[in-house]
């Protein structure tokens, strides 16, 4: 008998290889379906000493990029496929764009996701018409749920990743990155299951081939760095992460074998770089992008790419669908990582104008006050002193240095909590396996 999680277009004993005709194709199908989505030069090139564009794939009507596959592969389903429904799981962006395109073209959609996937994602699935049920604690077991469902109503299973046809529909973006940014010498994107990189690569590749391709995960997410280093597909534990969109824990079949030849470098970058570039790009760029759609400039910021100075890149900003909540903790934790959220403790006088004299030095200087909470019972010592714990904004680390000078200064108990002269060089990232045959992307 068939086994529940078999699934013939992602089998591992014979993986399927993209070619670029198919992709062709898929860019032709779609059209009129899925937005051509802008590829505009960033605010940030001068300041990232490079000429740097972003690709805007959460320009998309839900958000993300899996549009493009999501639509190919719906679009190339039989009638009677058509007429008894897919079914997917999903960690969210796939079941969004499943369940709007489903819901277009009339076709019964059912997203199985694990129960911590934000309801808010869910939610909007549930909205553009379909069935949506929580099962299990990561992607693996609600994938398992989904197939069970598939072979209980003989319903089409998608793989929101590793389907053929959906890494063809992913590969168009490679194709309009060509077309927008012509001379354009390396393209940066991010990999979860790897359909995207996959698909780009191969578009790329074909189209110009001396495009340099990088993929890039962070460091909770490294379910491809792994396969590559290992040279097989390995099941990674994955727990809480910034980049929930590519909490993939085991790459699919097809991507792995595709992108081998194709794609230059794996990067694995810190997830507070992530933060950290989630807060560049909403104040430099004005987009709003998710974790996943961040983790190309974070590379970038953290250093990985010094081969690329003064080149024309391109970066995948593949989604937008972040949590407010989420994007309030981001934009926190990056400017706490530049020096512009500075958390200290300082003893005052309890007299009255204690604490009115530190809001005056604090405004003396221009830092912000963002909170302020007094402790009494456990200072020892003078019982007309008391200790503030103290959250203030600066504009960096010169001025934070300068409200430390001044603390010190007009005080002599305080403490500052993980401060560094250099915070960047606490922030290490690494790079992954290089997949060139003949490598020189980092020659200099």
């Amino acid at each position: 008998m068939e086994e529940i999680d078999y699934d013939e277009y992602c089998d591992p004993a014979n993986p399927r290889k993209i070619k670029y005709d198919d992709i062709l194709a898929a860019s032709r199908r779609i059209v009129g379906a899925v937005v051509r989505t802008p590829c505009t030069k960033a605010n940030m090139s001068e300041k990232l000493g490079m000429d740097l564009y972003l690709k805007q794939e959460f320009m998309h009507y839900t958000g993300c990029f899996k549009e493009r596959g999501v639509r190919n592969a719906l679009s190339m389903l039989s009638d009677d496929q058509k007429r008894y429904g897919v079914v997917t799981s999903t960690t969210g962006n796939h079941g969004i764009a499943m369940s709007y395109h489903a819901s277009q073209l009339g076709i019964p959609c059912c997203v199985v996701a694990p129960t911590h996937t934000p309801l808010s994602k869910m939610n909007r699935c549930e909205k553009l018409g379909a069935k949506v049920i929580l099962h299990g604690s990561n992607y693996a077991d609600a994938t398992l749920h989904a197939m069970t469902i598939r072979k209980d109503k003989r319903m089409t299973y998608i793989n929101g990743y590793d389907h053929p046809n959906v890494i063809e529909g992913q590969g168009t973006a490679g194709i309009e990155i060509i077309e927008q940014v012509p001379a354009v010498d390396a393209i940066i994107v991010p990999c979860g299951g790897g359909s995207l990189l996959s698909g780009i690569a191969i578009a790329a590749k074909h189209l110009k081939p001396d495009t340099e391709i990088y993929g890039v995960e962070t460091d909770r997410t490294c379910s491809m760095v792994e396969a590559l280093r290992k040279n097989e597909r390995v099941r990674l534990n994955i727990d809480s992460t910034i980049a929930d969109s590519l909490a993939i824990n085991i790459v699919g079949v097809n991507t792995f074998h595709s992108l081998k030849g194709l794609v230059d470098k794996m990067v694995v970058v810190k997830e507070d770089w992530v933060a950290r570039a989630i807060m560049h790009i909403v104040e430099e760029e004005r987009f709003v992008v998710e974790g996943g759609g961040a983790v190309a400039i974070a590379a970038i910021m953290a250093g990985l790419f010094p081969n690329l100075k003064g080149k024309k890149v391109v970066c995948l900003l593949s989604g937008g669908n972040i949590e407010t909540t989420i994007l309030a903790r981001a934009l926190e934790r990056g400017m706490a990582a530049e020096g512009r959220l500075v958390k200290f403790k300082v003893t005052v006088s309890d007299k009255p104008g204690g604490m009115a004299e530190l809001c005056s030095y604090l405004a003396g200087i221009g830092v912000m006050l963002r909170d302020c909470v007094p402790e009494r019972a456990w200072v020892k010592g003078d019982v007309f002193s008391v200790e503030m714990k103290v959250i203030v904004e600066t504009r960096g680390w010169d001025h934070t240095k300068e409200l430390i000078e001044l603390i010190k200064k007009h005080y002599k108990e305080y403490f500052f909590q993980d401060m560094r002269d250099n915070a960047d060089k606490n922030m290490s990232a690494r790079r992954g396996p290089c997949l060139a045959p003949n490598p020189v992307c980092m020659q200099k």
